[in-house]
């Protein structure tokens, strides 16, 4: 790990081993604004406008990957956090500790680690309650992609009829949601989504998925984001654990912690792993992606 100064903010980390390195910032955030293999290029969007920014009045993207909390609102959600943060380490751990909001009295909390060998990277996210009185609420694990890519989205396992005679799954679709747009490829396993940095109009639904994790392919390589799901648990968004969002700039892939209730002093964990695998082929099919699962599970044994 070395300091180092990134898109024009003087203190920020590389976290590194031999295959892949990641960037984060304590001027912002907090946030991971590089993640890809070593000399390769970002899997995360970066706003190049945005670099470098600090003290804004107004929320920014950045770029990068965040953490917020649950339910989206213009004025709850959208809160600057563009001021320095603190920044610690234990042996093998970086952990960057916002301030606590004066809005929501909520303090954001991700600390990460990095395998020592293999492009694989624990994400924990924490919400802890600094206010007078409960709150109920989700933790928001959200990564901004780079443009150009494709997402791939995993549909619970399937049956036949008259043998599976329930629903297994829930798909939350936004007022602003298109299923025409040919941007979305629905196969009978996968639903995928292309980022096409030509259409503008925005595009998003979100799903309970058991299967625990959803990925993204650009650059030859396939970011996957993994977090166990839980089924008996309330998640939000009428029973999203994963989302989905597109526009012209981004590709966000977000999870979601279940809705908790959390006392004063107490807080939400909630548990990311991040896995990287180059010199994929396009995965455009069903039978790509299960063949791509199977190498995954070989070297990962997650999936």
């Amino acid at each position: 790990m070395q300091k180092i100064d990134y898109g024009g903010w003087n203190n920020c980390y590389r976290i590194s081993n031999d295959t892949v390195d990641l960037v984060v910032t304590t001027d912002v955030g907090p946030r991971i604004m590089r993640f890809g293999f070593i000399d390769g290029p970002n899997m995360l969007k970066e706003f190049p406008l945005q670099l470098g920014v600090t003290n804004s009045d107004r929320w920014l993207s950045f770029g990068g990957h965040r953490l917020w909390h649950t339910p989206e609102d213009k004025n709850r959600t959208y809160y600057p956090d563009s001021k320095k943060i603190d920044i610690s380490f234990t042996e093998n751990k970086v952990i960057l500790d916002q301030y606590i909001e004066p809005n929501t009295q909520i303090k954001k909390s991700i600390e990460i680690q990095l395998d020592a060998q293999k492009p694989l990277v624990s994400i924990t996210h924490r919400l802890t309650n600094h206010g007078a009185w409960p709150i109920e609420t989700s933790a928001w694990g959200i990564t901004v992609m780079a443009q150009g890519g494709r997402a791939i989205i995993p549909l619970p396992p399937r049956g036949s009829h008259p043998e599976n005679l329930l629903p297994t799954s829930t798909l939350s679709l936004w007022a602003y949601t298109d299923l025409s747009d040919e941007r979305w490829q629905f196969g009978k396993e996968f639903i995928f989504l292309k980022q096409d940095p030509k259409n503008n109009i925005p595009q998003k639904i979100g799903l309970f998925t058991g299967k625990g994790w959803i990925a993204y392919q650009n650059f030859n390589s396939v970011f996957v984001k993994y977090c166990a799901a839980t089924p008996a648990k309330n998640y939000p968004d009428m029973g999203a654990n994963f989302e989905v969002f597109t526009n012209s700039e981004i590709m966000e892939l977000e999870s979601l912690s279940p809705i908790k209730k959390i006392n004063p002093g107490e807080s939400i964990v909630h548990n990311e792993l991040w896995l990287l695998k180059n010199n994929i082929p396009d995965l455009v099919k069903d039978e790509d992606v299960q063949i791509f699962l199977g190498n995954l599970e070989r070297d990962f044994q997650i999936i």
